[in-house]
């Protein structure tokens, strides 16, 4: 049969020519289908005849598949009103169906692959009515793998006049092939001569898919230390274009040091002498430079340092001024920074360690300590503030006024920062007997002993010396002194009237205090009986007399119950005893009051008793 067809298919058009047309054959198909790889690809193919009354009753269709590297077509279905049938020994035999009915015919490949990207041609034969064929492009896609990027590991120097690769990105196994695009900052780049060249690389191998590598190669500038590259893939789908961006990647750039900077890591607030001082210097060059540093006042005198960093300690005053850092891989620009080192110079109090000044007279002092910044001066004396400022005002002076004053200097900006000085004030004068009173009376009884204290203050320091009229028994028990005060104490018997004189004496002068005791003799006196007194005497007799009444009748009790006193008493006293059993015991007493009475009066007034009151 297939034999027979392939003998009769050829005559056809012959035939057609010798029976002539009776209605021409129309036929329409798309120009091209479009289907993922591994997918079924339906190619339509509608036919129609213009003379619908005189439509051929035998209709014959054929498939056919342009060869690969030549126009020459092969047959791979031929379908009639009687039998269908798929060519063998085609690439198609077994992937292919076909359906026809009145409208058209339909044929469907399985499993699409690249290879069957080609055009496929539908042709219809209606004998009489002719015959019309027409064809479809097949595409076929395949989306290429996601795309890798990779960077250039190696610092990229500003410097190059060339453009210097960047990264390369690749991507793999796509169909049609497919291309990529760079990105900076999610920007386009577009090739531009001496600054964005794009090299492509596309590879097919043997499986048909494609595969794109792209190399960027860039004109780096300082800005681009911080930009993000990044290459985007686009490629075709069934009636679309899809993308598929990649990660970014950051480029490590070299590029010169163009800007400086140096300040004061440590310490923080103001500096003073004997502080450690650290100084670092950044420079926005990459790889960062190393540095030298030097003073504004010596710039030939490079200063020790360890890298990006100066330390000074301890620093003085001599050590303020303006210090520089200067990168090594650009001698345009440094780094700057002012460095000023207070300090505070001991205190110098004026008059020096001590001054002597007359009782009465007027004092100034001053306090002053050189500084950088500035100070704030108080006077203290015994702990107690007594001025403030760097004078200090004694007016009228007094025993009182002397002693020490220290001078405190601060630095209120800087606390750390302080020093003091101070001044021994020594008041000169005559003794000065304390107390309000210069002369004192006393009364005394005779016999008695009196202390007498006198204390005086002067300088020098006075001497005391006791002259006592009246008594002949006194002695000095204390006699002590100090910087500024002697004081002495004496012990004096009165006997009569006295008179003691207390002489404080030095140089300066004298200063007496005088007391006077008045003798009052001792009067024996006979103190008439009170009767609240005699009240209490009788109160305190009668208790003793209860307390040792108690204490006589337990002895007696005692005594009764051991058996050693008989039971026979004067008085009329009966006993009775009757017989008793263990368990019941019964004593009756009887006895006279007036006869105890009588005892009881005997025993107080301590009368002997008799053998039978015993």
């Amino acid at each position: 049969m297939a034999l027979l067809h392939r003998t009769l298919v050829p005559l056809l058009p012959v035939c057609l020519l010798i029976c002539g047309a009776w209605a021409k054959v129309q036929l329409t198909m798309h120009d091209s289908v479009e289907v993922y790889r591994g997918d079924s690809a339906e190619i339509p193919c509608q036919y129609s005849f213009t003379d619908a009354d005189n439509e051929p009753s035998f209709v014959m269709i054929q498939w056919f598949v342009k060869a690969v590297g030549d126009n020459a077509r092969t047959r791979i279905f031929y379908g009639d009103g009687t039998q269908q049938m798929v060519d063998n020994n085609t690439e198609y035999s077994g992937r292919i169906d076909v359906t026809s009915d009145q409208q058209g015919t339909r044929l469907v490949i399985e499993d699409v692959q690249l290879s069957d990207e080609r055009e496929f041609f539908c042709q219809v034969n209606g004998l009489a009515a002719g015959n019309a064929d027409g064809k479809t492009h097949l595409r076929v896609f395949a989306p290429p793998e996601a795309p890798v990027i990779e960077g250039v590991l190696t610092g990229i120097s500003v410097t190059n006049e060339a453009p210097s690769k960047v990264a390369s990105c690749e991507a793999r196994n796509g169909f049609p092939k497919p291309n990529i695009t760079w990105y900076r900052n999610g920007t386009p780049l577009l090739s531009a001569a001496g600054h964005v060249n794009v090299l492509m690389l596309v590879t097919r191998p043997s499986s048909g898919f494609y595969s794109v590598q792209s190399t960027l190669e860039h004109k780096v500038a300082k800005e681009d230390k911080d930009a993000h590259f990044s290459c985007e893939v686009s490629f075709f789908v069934p009636g679309a274009i899809r993308t598929i961006e990649s990660h970014s990647v950051n480029v490590t750039l070299h590029y010169p040091t163009t800007m400086v900077e140096l300040w004061k890591e440590s310490p923080q607030g103001l500096v003073k002498e004997g502080d450690a001082v650290e100084l670092r210097c950044q420079g926005d060059g990459n790889p960062p430079s190393p540095f030298i540093f030097n003073r504004e006042q010596e710039p030939d005198v490079e200063l020790q340092s360890s890298g990006d960093v100066l330390v000074l300690s301890p620093v003085s005053r001599k050590d303020s001024g303006v210090y520089r850092c200067l990168p090594l891989d650009a001698a345009e620009v440094q780094g700057e920074v002012q460095l000023t080192v207070h300090y505070l110079d001991p205190a110098v109090v004026v008059p020096k360690d001590s001054e002597v000044m007359l009782k009465g007279e007027d004092l100034t002092a001053t306090c002053n300590a050189l500084s950088s910044l500035k100070t704030s001066t108080v006077w203290f004396k015994d702990g107690k503030q007594v001025g403030r400022g760097n004078t200090l005002h004694l007016q009228d002076a007094t025993y009182d006024t002397s002693g020490e004053y220290i001078c405190e200097v601060t630095v209120p900006s800087l606390p750390s920062l302080h020093t003091s000085g101070s001044v021994h004030i020594i008041v000169q004068g005559g003794p000065q007997l304390v107390g309000v009173d210069q002369e004192v009376q006393l009364e005394e009884a005779s016999g008695r002993m009196v202390n007498l204290s006198c204390e005086a203050q002067g300088h020098p320091l006075p001497s005391i010396s006791w002259n006592i009229i009246g008594s002949q028994n006194w002695q000095e028990v204390v006699n002590k002194a100090n910087e500024h005060m002697a004081h002495s104490v004496v012990s004096v018997k009165v006997t009569s009237d006295v008179s003691a004189l207390c002489n404080a004496s030095n140089d300066m002068g004298t200063e007496v205090k005088a007391f006077s005791i008045k003798a009052i003799p001792r009067v024996t006196t006979t103190t008439p009986f009170s009767p609240a007194e005699g009240s209490g005497v009788i109160i305190v007799v009668i208790i003793l007399c209860l307390l040792l009444l108690a204490f006589l009748g337990s002895v007696i009790y005692f005594l009764h119950k051991k058996g050693k006193i008989p039971c026979g008493r004067s008085g009329k006293q009966e006993i009775t005893k009757e017989k008793t059993t263990k368990d019941d015991i019964v004593v009756e007493m009887k006895t006279t009051p007036k006869n105890e009475e009588a005892v009881l009066l005997k025993a107080v007034n301590g009368e002997k008793k008799g053998p039978s009151e015993q």
